[in-house]
């Protein structure tokens, strides 16, 4: 089974393209009804029906994870603030590893940090 994406609102779509262009399966929030008004439950709903990996810089959901476990599975991206092409980048020198991660363990939480990864 291939890895599926949704793509939190504070991210840009352009980082589903990204995804989509590397043929990993990606959606960002603003192509569901709400929008960019999505809320973190709904985008907790959509990830189980869907069964996508939840990528966000959004603490939330870390705190949801800890507390309920999995389903979803996160990637928290904790980088600080990039351009488009920056997180690209970052993204592109660990997205082997991320991939490696997830298919190993589909329940997973990813921590990627400006240095390291951190998984549970």
């Amino acid at each position: 089974m291939n890895l599926r994406f949704i793509v939190d609102t504070q991210l840009p779509p352009s980082l589903a393209m990204f995804l989509k262009r590397r043929n990993i399966d990606a959606t960002h929030v603003t192509d569901y009804p709400n929008g960019a008004f999505t809320s973190d439950y709904e985008i907790i709903d959509i990830a189980k029906k869907e069964v996508r990996i939840i990528i966000t810089k959004d603490s939330d959901f870390l705190d949801y994870y800890l507390l309920r476990g999995c389903p979803p599975s996160v990637l928290l991206l904790q980088t600080g603030n990039l351009k488009n092409r920056e997180l690209f980048a970052f993204l592109e020198k660990y997205m082997e590893q991320i991939i490696t991660l997830y298919k190993d363990d589909r329940n997973r939480l990813v921590i990627l940090q400006k240095n390291r990864i951190v998984f549970f």
